[in-house]
Parts: C-alpha cells; structure tokens; sequence
C-alpha cells in the first residue's frame, strides 16, 4: 500500500469560505473531496466546478486552485506532463495567495505536499508512481446557511 500525503481542511484549518456556503454546496464540495481522495480527479474536478460557478472571491479562487490542482493528477495519469505541470503551477499559484493561519486554511500543507512533484515536472522529470495527496475534512460539519 503506497503512503500517501496528506491536506488537512479541519474546522479551524480549514477554508472560512465553507462556512458561507449553503449546505449542498457544503455537500457537493466534499463529494468533490471525497472524489479526489478515491483519485477521480477528472470527477472531482466535475463536482468542485459546480461550486465554484455559484461562489465568487476568494472562495472562487481557492477552488479553483484545488480544481488546477485535481486536473493536473488526471493529467500526470495520463502521461500528459506538459499539461500536468502547467496545471500544478497554476493551482499552487493560487493556493499560495492565501494566508497560512488568517484564512484557516492549512495551505503549508498543501504546498508542502505538492512541492517534491512540481520540483520534478519543472526538472523534466517523469515520476515514477507518485502517490497523490489526500484531503482529509474533520468529522465536525462546519456551520452552513440554508
């Protein structure tokens, strides 16, 4: 069984902008989660989408940013590394916008975990079987509006 990195987004480390959201967009958005974590990233992708259309700022931009991020896996998958490593360095890009602590999001995480890949595909690299990262929510639902 490969290890596998883990992205924490936890009550208090996580997106502040979740807490905004109306419960099926809460939902939809950890259905996409749960998708990325079973590796469907092109599903995943699919569902984050449906959010991000109906949200905008900074919430916009985080999700876009995990979508980038999800799409650059399906490309690596596919062998498509010019698309992988574009898409990667766009959706770090993004999630580096945001704060470590202020926006509750655990972005060193994230960026730690997606770092040794980047160095890789920027370096022409082919990796061998790269494990992707999992993102994990805490068992406590974060507050929604109706």
């Amino acid at each position: 069984m490969k290890q596998q990195a883990g992205i924490f987004l936890a009550k208090g480390l996580c997106a502040p902008m979740t807490s905004r959201w109306a419960s099926h967009q809460r939902k939809r958005f950890e259905e996409g989660i749960a998708l990325f974590n079973r590796q469907q990233f092109f599903d995943c992708h699919e569902v984050l989408e449906e959010v991000w259309l109906q949200v905008s700022g900074d919430e916009k931009k985080f999700l876009q940013g995990l979508i980038q991020v999800a799409v650059a896996f399906h490309h690596l998958r596919h062998g498509n590394l010019r698309g992988a490593r574009r898409l990667l360095a766009a959706g770090v890009d993004k999630l580096s916008g945001f704060g470590r602590e202020e926006d509750s999001v655990d972005v060193a995480a994230i960026l730690a975990s997606l770092e040794p890949l980047q160095q890789q595909l920027n370096a022409g690299e082919v990796p061998p079987d790269w494990p992707s990262p999992r993102i994990l929510l805490k068992d406590t639902p974060l507050p929604s509006k109706e």
